[in-house]
């Protein structure tokens, strides 16, 4: 007779660890959790190689709710995630999100501040006079406006909150399993079982998928394909002699970022239109190397241009990470499968993982012990959307 778990969950990273953490902490449920994991090392996950950030700085106002209880949620970690009295130390910086506008951008900026606003995050619109006083290491004599974060934004060790939820689900009774899952039974309208490569079959009460840059191909098997792609994404870390007092994350007009890191700085950019945008492949390490040309004739010269203090600076190391986007609207795909009652889905973060992980992990567990979203509304990211061609536009993309 096979096992049987209440809640299976692909994907042990930050969103996989927070719903079964999630799970765990309801009074309400009292069920056996298992989270199975390929690669417990999390060597190639998104959780470890992206620049683990957190903004209120969206034009959609789930995206700013979401994110609003993130930074809530990681203020106060040491109630949420501490084991056996000891705190997990993430280092959460709040040294907020600088959007920057040309005349062009400036009433979308603006536009989406208002909505911020309104919502409680603490963003301030700034005109260039302002910008300049602020920050006088920036270019601001060719910008309209910028909107900064004055709190609740900022950046964190997203391998540090990976390993606390981990650790508080492990502590609180969740099972982590190696393997990669390569079939799911169905009956009827519902999944009844997982099969790893091992051959070893776990029924299961409910599934969620988490599975991360994997989860398209977990989607599949249960016959519920989702418009989600592994890219492959970049950061560049560097150096410079002059000190750029009180950085933020600074978006550029041209949509080049960079950060303070360390000593040092991290930046990067997505492709633009027209550009190549390559698939991640686990499989394939050339796909894990990256692009010093892009750095080189992309990313460096519009820091330059925006601090000119970049204009002499020292690259260091770089590396490439799995960026699972959602190629319909880049907004998560989170809640309940079509055709299938008891398998969910969270997948298609587009970035956004690690700042969304709290809100998530947490409406998941919501969804499978309660029925519904108790806490926040994620509706708004319910795969009906796709199946309607109802896209979730957001603005403030990066």
């Amino acid at each position: 007779m096979a096992e049987t778990y209440d809640v299976i969950v692909i994907g042990g990273a930050v969103m996989g660890s927070s719903v079964a953490y999630h799970l765990l902490a309801d009074p309400a449920f009292g069920g056996r959790v298992l989270v199975i994991e390929k690669d417990p090392t999390y060597r190639l996950s998104a959780s470890a190689l992206s620049a683990a950030s957190i903004r209120q700085q969206f034009s959609t106002a789930v995206n700013i709710r979401v994110s609003l209880y993130g930074i809530d949620f990681l203020r106060r970690i040491a109630e949420h995630l501490s084991v056996d009295g000891e705190a997990p130390d993430i280092g959460l910086r709040e040294g907020g999100y600088l959007y920057l506008a040309s005349e062009a951008g400036a009433p979308i900026l603006a536009e989406n501040q208002a909505r911020q606003r309104a919502d409680g995050a603490d963003i301030v619109l700034m005109d260039p006079a302002a910008l300049a006083q602020r920050f006088p290491w920036l270019r601001a004599d060719d910008l309209a406006c910028g909107t900064w974060g004055r709190s609740g934004e900022g950046w964190f060790d997203g391998w540090g909150l990976l390993q606390a939820f981990r650790k508080k689900a492990r502590a609180l009774g969740a099972e982590y399993r190696t393997g990669r899952v390569t079939a799911l039974e169905k009956e009827g309208a519902r999944i009844a079982a997982v099969r790893r490569e091992d051959g070893s079959r776990v029924a299961c009460g409910a599934l969620v998928n988490c599975a991360g840059s994997g989860g398209p191909e977990i989607a599949a098997l249960a016959g519920a394909p989702i418009p989600v792609r592994p890219k492959r994404r970049y950061v560049f870390t560097f150096t410079c002699r002059e000190r750029i007092e009180r950085c933020p994350l600074v978006i550029d007009t041209t949509g080049v970022w960079c950060r303070p890191e360390g000593d040092g700085f991290i930046g990067s950019a997505s492709p633009g239109p027209g550009d190549e945008d390559p698939d991640w492949l686990d499989e394939d390490p050339s796909t894990q190397e990256p692009d010093w040309a892009f750095f080189e004739e992309r990313v460096w010269p519009a820091l330059a241009h925006r601090i000119p203090a970049f204009e002499a600076i020292r690259p260091g190391r770089a590396w490439a990470g799995p960026y699972d986007m959602n190629l319909f609207d880049h907004n998560a795909i989170v809640g309940p499968a079509p055709g299938c009652r008891n398998f969910y889905l969270c997948n298609g973060f587009s970035g956004h993982g690690l700042q969304q992980s709290p809100a998530v992990g947490r409406g998941l567990a919501e969804l499978i012990v309660h029925g519904r979203f108790v806490t926040l509304d994620l509706s708004d990211f319910g795969f009906e959307r796709i199946a309607q061609n109802r896209p979730l536009l957001e603005l403030n993309v990066i």
